[in-house]
């Protein structure tokens, strides 16, 4: 744990724990409007935070050479986090159009 300090640590946890919040809340404000475009967007955001437990566990073990995999599956769900929400956000855009 000597890769990041204590207060970088705190940022990265509360992130991680805030998205998934994020994720909850979106989801269950969808459920009481009865509009299934909001849990898409919720399921969406879960890419970022598969990248972001990744790049906790990758510091969590010291930047480890052994978990350089992690860097490489951060990307990629990083990627393909920002198309999801992209694609997410485009569906409510296009829910919203009269």
């Amino acid at each position: 744990m000597h890769a990041l300090s204590l207060p970088t640590w705190w940022i990265h946890v509360a992130s991680v724990l805030e998205w998934g919040l994020a994720m909850l809340a979106i989801q269950r404000w969808g459920q009481r409007r009865g509009e299934r475009a909001w849990s898409w967007l919720a399921l969406a955001m879960a890419p970022a935070l598969v990248s972001a437990m990744a790049a906790c566990t990758w510091h969590l073990f010291d930047n480890a050479e052994a978990l350089n995999g992690l860097v490489v599956l951060q990307a990629g769900t990083t990627a393909l986090g920002n198309g999801t929400l992209a694609l997410a956000a485009w569906n409510l855009n296009r829910l919203a159009r009269p």
